[in-house]
Order: structure tokens, then C-alpha cells, then sequence
């Protein structure tokens, strides 16, 4: 069975998301501290674990830092916390999600399931090849890109971004990443504007396949690739 370790210190946050888990047939296993959590999971790493920011003992940051020195299994951060540095400083350090509070455990068991599946053992992790996104087709010489078999007629920083976003599904990337993997020069190019190029992809991609949306917005990190369920 898939063990799942919640690192929470919120008995009542931590309760409710062990049910929800449970009842998607994962086991579950609680720490209401940092320190008695990152004992655990270097003695005996889990499947995936989630884990709160602001922790007794050691914050959640720490826990990561320290966890990431001994395994490499999956981390979804929960966090109140909206500061764009603390996220950023997660995602550096190898987190591979963030659920921010309020949250619908629901949507957090979802969350569970699509981090589990995109990190399974025998899944490659390298960067996904060119054309490897059901039906999309790129070509770094000339600039194109096709899915479906449709053109999509982007300019250059519009193809930049969809090269970086679909060879890591699921990854998620601060726009300040974006702006240096994406462009070779970024002269007339901001932060902000990565935002204007992705709603313009987005819309040129959902013209093609207007029942999924390639794209999702982490809200105060950045944006991550999201390739449609098998079937």
C-alpha cells in the first residue's frame, strides 16, 4: 500500500486530509512537528509526503533542505503562506507541488494522485522529448509547432516557452526561470510579461483542443505543463 507521510501541526487540517487519504486507499501516517517528521522519513522514506511551512521544532523549509539530502521521493508542500520567496525557495530545493490553504481535500487527493503517477518508479524522469505530448510536434530549427496536426503560428518567445513547459510535464516553473530557460536574450522581455506570452499559448492551444487546458497557473509561483490522463 502506498504510505503517505502529513507533516501538520493543525490536528483538525491534519485529521481530515488523513481520511480523505485513507478512504482513497492510502495509508497514512501523522507528525505534528518537523523534527520527529524528517527522523522518520530518513529512517524509512515514504511514497510521497505532505508537508506545512510553519512547523514546530523545524520549518518545513528545513525539512526539505534536509530531506532532499537523503531521498528523492516526492514532497507537496501546504502552505498559507504567499510570500513568492518562500515558494520559490521550496521549488529550488526540490519540491514537486504546493497546495495552499484553504484547501478542498478533494482537490488535494487529486493533487496526490497526479504527483504519485508523474513520479512512479520506472517512469523516466529526463526531459520529454519533442512530440512526446500526445499529438504535439515541435521543430527547434524552424521555430514550429503543431498539435494535432494543427499549426500553431507562434512567435519566437510563445515557442521558447512551450519548448521548456512540455519537455517537463508537470514541473513547475517561477516566471523568473521561464525568462532564463526560455530566451536567449530577455532585452525586451519581464517577468510580467511571461504572463502575456502564455495567455496568448494558452489560447492558441485551446483554439486546437478547447477541452483541456495545456497550462496551469500555480498561483504566486509560475506555471507547469499539464498533459492530458491516458484515455
Amino acid at each position: 500500500m502506498t504510505r503517505i507521510v502529513i507533516v501538520e501541526d493543525e490536528i483538525d487540517i491534519a485529521s481530515v486530509v488523513q481520511d480523505y487519504l485513507r478512504h482513497a486507499g492510502y495509508e497514512t501516517e501523522h507528525f505534528a512537528d518537523g523534527q520527529s517528521a524528517l527522523d522518520s522519513i530518513v529512517a524509512s522514506p515514504p511514497d510521497l509526503t505532505l508537508l506545512d511551512i510553519m512547523l514546530p521544532r523545524l520549518d518545513g523549509i528545513e525539512v526539505l533542505r534536509r530531506a532532499r539530502s537523503y531521498t528523492p521521493h516526492p514532497i507537496i508542500m501546504l502552505t498559507a503562506r504567499i510570500e513568492e520567496v518562500d515558494r520559490l525557495l521550496g521549488l529550488e530545493l526540490g519540491a514537486d507541488d504546493y497546495v495552499c490553504k484553504p484547501f478542498s481535500p478533494r482537490e488535494l487527493v487529486a493533487r496526490v494522485r497526479a504527483v504519485l503517477r508523474r513520479t512512479a518508479p520506472g517512469l523516466s524522469q529526463s526531459p520529454t522529448p519533442p512530440g512526446d505530448a500526445p499529438g504535439l510536434l515541435l521543430d527547434d530549427v524552424h521555430w514550429r509547432a503543431s498539435l494535432q496536426g494543427t499549426p500553431l503560428n507562434l512567435t519566437r518567445r510563445e515557442f521558447g516557452l512551450l519548448q521548456v513547459l512540455s519537455r517537463h510535464p508537470g514541473r513547475i516553473f517561477s516566471r523568473a526561470r521561464l525568462l532564463e530557460l526560455a530566451y536567449d536574450d530577455t532585452v525586451d522581455v519581464t517577468e510580467r510579461a511571461i504572463d502575456s506570452h502564455v495567455k496568448n499559448l494558452r489560447r492558441k492551444l485551446g483554439a486546437v483542443t478547447p477541452e483541456h487546458d495545456w497550462i496551469r497557473s500555480v498561483y504566486g509561483v509560475g506555471f507547469a505543463w499539464e498533459a492530458p490522463a491516458p484515455g
